[in-house]
Parts: C-alpha cells; structure tokens; sequence
C-alpha cells in the first residue's frame, strides 16, 4: 500500500493512499464542519470544502452536484473533502467560513 504526505493548517502527515480526506484530517484534529453543519460525510452541506493541490480521486456524482452551483462552480480545484480519497503528496487549504 503506498503512504501519502499531506501538508494542511500547518501540519504535515501521513496517510494511506485511498483514505478519506476529510478523515485523515479529522485525525489530525482538522475540523473543517463549522458552524455546527455536518452532513456526516453525505457529501451534502459543502462545509468540508478546500482547495488540493495533488493526487486524489475523481469528484462522485454527489460532490459534481453539490459543486456545480456558485460560487464552487468555476473552481476545480476545490473538492469536498468528505468524498476525496487521497492517492498522492497533497497540500489542502482549508477555507474560512
């Protein structure tokens, strides 16, 4: 299995390629549901949005909806965290608000 290195909030780590992005943040007590919104990984509210730079899996059908509307819509690189699977080095920003 390869291990992936992700660089975010300035914290860098490893993780197993095809882990959750959202959860191998969590892991590392990055927080990115705010203001008590959580869809529990659904991929539903938005609130676990960041901009990757690097490896990671194709966006679902779920996240396309979720992001086709603004202001996600003219942004590709910005995912959902919630339904991104890590498959290479990363570097995520996690967004304000």
């Amino acid at each position: 299995m390869n291990v992936a290195k992700i660089t975010a909030e300035g914290k860098t780590f490893n993780v197993d390629g095809g882990a959750n992005l959202n959860e191998a943040l969590l892991e590392q007590d990055i927080d990115l549901n705010s203001d008590g919104f959580n869809c529990h990984g659904h991929g539903i509210c938005g609130v676990c949005l960041v901009r990757v730079e690097g490896a990671v899996s194709a966006p679902t059908m779920v996240e396309k909806i979720r992001t086709f509307f603004r202001p996600h819509s003219i942004h590709n690189e910005r995912r959902l965290a919630c339904q991104t699977k890590v498959l290479g080095d990363l570097l995520v920003t996690k967004f304000d608000g």
